[in-house]
């Protein structure tokens, strides 16, 4: 798969190129650029706007055979003659680039969310064409995106209390298709999010649905939650490192019943025995074999559940399912954080739940202002 360059990357390009035309009085229409990850980009420039003491131009997102939202948008790069003799280079975000309001992200609230690592390409690429064009004073790069609030919405920035547009990212300077470490990345930086906020506790669902349940079923609007996708051993493991103590997972029988078998990375590519484990599960609880026949031939966990309960035994077979979850998510944790797990189905609502999990809506309420 084709790999593409991240929004760093096109910042850095297009600031170079700016500040290559300002200071030479020459026009460019292509720029390169070395990555983090030792790739070249070569960028191809457009809307060039050139003045006596501003320079502003744009490079078109590519993101590669990665399906990124930012993809195909305009990243400009404005930059302007400093007046004082210092020689720096400031850096700051202009339409469609967030601005941080929240503490614990990569920049310091009121700053533009623009990365240290896109931040410390942009510094190094403009500052070799200053020492080409041998000149001395400051240089003012602004960078912005267009598109960028609309595109924002598209992204975690709103969670992460990033407002007015996206965040220029990148650590490689590359987007890999489908990266997995951009997955991670993002879990982490909403974890510190969390702490830095204040909270020794954090509730984490894989996704959408086990937020849109909880809001539905108990009323309780977890905007403060963090999404953990398929990586729910990974999540467990920063969690720890990070310093909570208290941990909520919530999330559908499809999901959640792998990690009663200790799978922890719950990716079907990963491994998939959901109906293993509940035709196991049945089967200790004298469900009889051609029901459990059934369940093995089932394709979707909630057909699954749904002959649990022509059988009677649902009800004992998830509170046994919850119990092996249980055992597996405390194993991950080293008992260094307690746990607590809630586990539901589209059709039947709430399955099982962990001994302790009461006590949470307790605390979400309070954290929400609400009276219970």
């Amino acid at each position: 798969m084709r790999y593409g360059f991240t929004t760093g990357s096109c910042a850095a390009a297009a600031a170079k190129a700016a500040a290559y035309m300002l200071l030479t009085g020459r026009e460019k229409t292509e720029i390169t650029i070395e990555t983090p990850k030792g790739i070249p980009y070569t960028a191809q420039l457009v809307d060039i706007t050139r003045r006596e003491t501003k320079v502003s131009c744009a490079v078109v997102k590519d993101g590669g055979d990665d399906p990124d939202v930012t993809t195909g948008s305009l990243v400009y790069a404005t930059v302007v003659l400093g007046e004082d003799g210092e020689g720096k280079i400031y850096i700051d975000g202009g339409m469609g680039v967030g601005r941080v309001t929240k503490p614990g992200l990569d920049q310091p609230v009121g700053n533009a969310a623009i990365n240290h690592v896109p931040r410390e390409m942009i510094e190094r690429e403009v500052l070799q064409v200053c020492e080409l064009a041998d000149y001395k004073g400051s240089l003012y790069v602004e960078i912005s995106v267009p598109d960028g609030k609309r595109l924002a919405k598209q992204t975690f920035n709103p969670r992460l209390g990033i407002v007015g547009g996206i965040s220029i990212l990148g650590t490689s300077g590359i987007v890999e298709p489908m990266s997995n470490q951009a997955i991670l990345d993002t879990i982490r930086v909403e974890l510190k999010l969390r702490k830095a906020e204040g909270f020794d506790y954090v509730a984490v669902s894989p996704g959408n649905y086990g937020l849109e349940f909880m809001k539905k079923t108990y009323g309780y609007d977890l905007d403060q939650s963090v999404k953990c996708s398929n990586f729910i051993g990974d999540t467990i493991d920063m969690a720890v490192e990070l310093g909570f103590r208290k941990m909520l997972i919530t999330g559908h029988v499809g999901k959640l019943i792998k990690t009663a078998g200790g799978i922890m990375n719950t990716h079907s590519a990963e491994g998939d025995c959901r109906m293993e484990l509940l035709a196991a599960f049945a089967i200790r609880h004298g469900v009889e074999m051609q029901k459990v026949c059934q369940i093995l031939d089932c394709v979707v966990t909630e057909e699954a559940v749904r002959i649990l309960e022509q059988t009677g035994k649902r009800q004992d077979v998830m509170d046994y399912a919850m119990s092996r979850i249980c055992y597996y998510l405390e194993k991950r944790a080293k008992k260094k954080i307690q746990i607590d797990c809630i586990m539901y189905s589209n059709e039947f609502g709430e399955l099982a739940k962990s001994k302790e999990a009461g006590g949470w809506f307790t605390l979400l309420a309070q954290e929400q202002g609400r009276q219970i």
